[in-house]
């Protein structure tokens, strides 16, 4: 391909702009494009995800319960294997951390009935690693699931060629010009044309923006580290559910027969292919230790991933208020993935100037929470 036009053109080949090619290819002429040889290459494919419902800002909640549906009972063909399974999640504090537990039951105690508190005694029962004495308090997220990141990436791009979608790797915008009611995006793959841009470059998509024109949302790209090591000899962890420290300290679960953590560092970085740092993989280590009696004798793997973050920390989605067929979708944060299914048909909707989907309405969803005009007040 060198060329050619397109009703859409999406920049960014990872769960954002996979997810947005996937629900948009159904009604439009759709091109995604990606800059690396794969997609998904900095951050989706370094995600160790969990679906959950009872975590972060209340609009990121709402868009991850109208995503259950779909990771529960994909469409015919999506995937051939599970797109996620039960895992559960603990989250605990300490004494002084009390406080926090008792805000994030109430917060989720209408919304989810199988939310429920915790004593020490349970937690311990289900995760016997926890030392004596380090839970004060705790809460259970039952219905918390893994998500099997590959399948949910890799099914959203080949549905979305099956639509009729076109993708293109190695295809990093050089330019991008506005040419009377269209746009025109320049890659080394060819020259583009389309009425409308999706940003979905990830921690890219201020460097994308700035190519078009737009003023910056202040994007802030944060590295988050991950180790997995073995687990103690003879203990039984396959059934633990994750455990995540309510300040989000760390946390840590089951992997493949290993344990999987983070100190859920979010050291802000340049764009760029990120790599861990000594510091932080040592903090992960710490803080899992003093929590669990969990010696970390060997590191099997570490690696690091950008999660990129605006300043009130929820997405910025919709057309840019200066830039006719510029849309943003850019700040998922820790929450991309687990948000996919209904963020793409989100984005598909409002890039179609068709407003908010109604499930997701009744949910609490608006455009103005997600709009990027927020940003520039």
């Amino acid at each position: 391909m060198s060329g050619g036009k397109f009703d859409f053109i999406i920049v960014g080949g990872g769960i954002a702009g996979a997810s947005a090619g996937y629900a948009l290819a159904a009604r439009a002429k759709v091109l995604l494009l990606e800059r690396e040889r794969v997609f998904g290459y900095h951050t989706t494919g370094r995600s160790a995800a969990l679906y959950l419902r009872t975590h972060g800002p209340a609009v990121i909640r709402a868009i991850a319960r109208g995503s259950q549906t779909f990771f529960l009972n994909p469409p015919p063909g999506f995937t051939e294997t599970p797109l996620v399974t039960p895992r559960g999640v603990v989250f605990i504090g300490r004494k002084d951390q009390a406080a926090e537990i008792d805000r994030e039951a109430g917060d989720n105690a209408g919304a989810l009935s199988s939310v429920r508190r915790l004593d020490e005694n349970a937690v311990r029962a289900m995760v016997p690693a926890m030392r004596p004495g380090y839970v004060a308090a705790a809460m259970l997220d039952p219905e918390a699931m893994d998500i099997d990141v590959h399948a949910v990436h890799d099914g959203f791009l080949r549905a979305m060629r099956h639509r009729g979608a076109e993708t293109l790797t190695e295809a990093e915008v050089t330019r991008v010009e506005s040419v009377g009611n269209s746009w025109r995006v320049h890659t080394p793959r060819g020259i583009f044309e389309a009425p409308a841009i999706i940003n979905a470059a990830g921690a890219w998509c201020d460097k994308l923006g700035q190519l078009a024109g737009a003023k910056p949302i202040g994007l802030v790209p944060k590295r988050r580290t991950i180790v997995v090591f073995d687990p103690p000899d003879g203990a039984e962890i396959k059934k633990w559910p994750a455990v995540n420290d309510i300040g989000e300290q760390f946390y840590f679960k089951p992997d493949a027969g290993r344990i999987l953590a983070s100190p859920e560092d979010e050291t802000p970085m340049e764009p760029c292919d990120v790599f861990p740092d000594d510091t932080d993989v040592a903090t992960a280590i710490q803080r899992v230790e003093t929590a669990a009696d969990l010696k970390v004798k060997t590191i099997v793997r570490k690696w690091a991933g950008l999660r990129s973050f605006v300043a009130d920390g929820i997405p910025a989605v919709g057309y840019d208020p200066d830039l006719p067929g510029f849309f943003w979708l850019a700040g998922q944060g820790g929450y991309g993935i687990e948000t996919s299914p209904a963020m793409g048909r989100l984005v598909a909707s409002l890039a179609l100037r068709e407003g908010v989907p109604k499930d997701l309405a009744e949910l609490g969803v608006t455009e103005d929470a997600l709009s990027p005009k927020r940003l520039r007040r």
